[in-house]
């Protein structure tokens, strides 16, 4: 059975393009989609942390500091489907913050970030640190987030939180590419030869 270079062509054509098509939804990584309060925000006040991501997510670990480093939040954070809160110990005082989180997406790769935003009125004298907060294994526990069984590349929030974005190609479509052009190189040796 003869098989024409067109033929040939055509099918590795079309396995490529279905290796590509089912390649699309693993780079589609989840990611961070709003908070509240917002990147670079200026709010009145606030009393709770809210992030939205695009799926579900497990390990979640928000903390919000100040700029002299204090860290307010208390207790840990609470998810509902894609929506993770994270409680304060009280309303936020004047200043400058930042919200740093860390969670697992559903697809196993960890999604972090950081989110500034400014309290507005003016500092008072420095307020005492939460209890909660203030002890330093309080914020060692707090940062140090149970890593994915999943060893991946951080996929960076949405524009809201993002520095970068340093999502990758899944390594299982790597070897169904590399599979679909190793036999392709053999269906054109074969060919070959069977001319000769």
């Amino acid at each position: 059975m003869k098989t024409s270079p067109r033929a040939f062509a055509a099918a590795l054509l079309a396995a490529f393009l279905l290796v590509a098509a089912l390649a699309q939804p693993a780079l589609a990584h989840d990611r961070l989609k709003s908070s509240d309060p917002a990147k670079d925000s200026v709010v009145s006040g606030v009393e709770k942390v809210t992030l939205e991501f695009t799926a579900t997510t497990s390990h979640q670990v928000v903390i919000v500091r100040a700029a002299d480093g204090t860290a307010y939040q208390q207790g840990k954070p609470k998810a509902d489907g894609d929506t993770v809160v994270q409680g304060l110990n009280g309303a936020l005082p004047p200043g400058d913050y930042t919200i740093a989180f860390r969670v697992v997406s559903s697809d196993g790769h960890p999604i972090e970030g950081e989110i500034p935003f400014k309290v507005k009125g003016e500092p008072g004298p420095a307020a005492a640190a939460p209890e909660a907060a203030a002890t330093p294994q309080a914020s060692e526990s707090a940062v140090a987030a149970p890593a994915p069984e999943t060893p991946a590349a951080s996929v960076a929030p949405s524009p809201a939180a993002a520095d970068g974005d340093t999502g990758g190609i899944p390594a299982w479509s790597w070897i169904v590419v590399g599979g679909l052009a190793g036999i392709g190189i053999g269906l054109l040796f074969s060919m070959r030869n069977k001319k000769k």
